[in-house]
């Protein structure tokens, strides 16, 4: 792997995780529940693992109420 897509990813990653936080959904799988994801999808996400396609990431900025552009704020 790329060193920069690893990066991206972690930072991708971090982000969700913040925002996850902020909007008071405290466990990752309380989000993947209410995105209508897998558990470890997300956490997978959240440690940078995952390389996310753009439907997922539109659940997930609909999941966590904020514009999909908020996630991209790295």
């Amino acid at each position: 792997m790329n060193k920069n897509n690893d990066d991206i990813r972690k930072k991708f990653g971090r982000r969700v995780r913040e925002l996850r936080l902020e909007k008071s959904i405290t466990s990752q799988m309380d989000l993947a529940n209410k995105a209508q994801l897998d558990r470890t999808y997300v956490g997978g996400i959240e440690r940078g693992e995952r390389n996310v396609g753009l439907k997922n990431i539109e659940k997930i900025a609909k999941t966590l109420d904020v514009k999909i552009e908020e996630l991209f704020k790295l």
